[in-house]
């Protein structure tokens, strides 16, 4: 391991911080608690909060050449970590939105049982499916999204988009045929 040069860091506190271990380890143990405490009175779920206190860290470790210095580096990571929490809500909502959209697209003749079980298997064949799959499935058939638009929030090539689609709906239609034909 090299030696840090002295002017790697000027003007940027948190990045000389990160470049020292001991001094960054004993200023990590003091604001652990601090960033965690501020999550979880937002989130209220001590899981979710250790979840997004780490990942605010890891950020913020890995963003630190952005670090201005105009604010504290606790601060500074508090807002990544409300960023990340408003995420994880749009995730959840959208989630949501996408469970209800799916019960809403059965057979309207369908009894409110038939109608329960469809969406359980449609919902258990998405489950199956790799997250990659499930996500570009969802966001073109219930989002609405073109296979551009899925592209780039997949960060993938149209092609190769096009062929994820593929083995999603056929990955779908596998599980949701075993499902309804058993």
């Amino acid at each position: 391991m090299g030696a840090t040069r002295v002017d790697d860091h000027s003007g940027n506190p948190f990045a000389a911080l990160v470049a020292d271990p001991l001094r960054f380890r004993a200023w990590y143990d003091e604001a652990l608690p601090r960033i965690y405490g501020y999550l979880l009175t937002r989130c209220g779920k001590p899981s979710l909060a250790e979840e997004l206190t780490q990942r605010a860290f890891i950020r913020a470790v890995r963003a630190r050449t952005s670090f201005r210095g105009e604010a504290d580096p606790v601060t500074w990571i508090c807002s990544i970590g409300r960023n990340l929490l408003i995420d994880e809500v749009r995730r959840g909502r959208r989630e949501r939105e996408r469970a209800v959209r799916i019960a809403e697209q059965v057979a309207v003749g369908e009894s409110d049982w038939e109608r329960f079980e469809r969406a359980n298997a449609v919902t258990t064949a998405l489950d199956a499916l790799p997250p990659d799959q499930r996500l570009a499935l969802t966001l073109q058939h219930l989002d609405g999204y073109k296979i551009r638009e899925i592209a780039a929030a997949l960060r993938r090539s149209e092609s190769a988009t096009e062929s994820l689609l593929t083995r999603a709906r056929e990955g779908f239609r596998r599980t949701y045929e075993g499902q309804t034909h058993a």
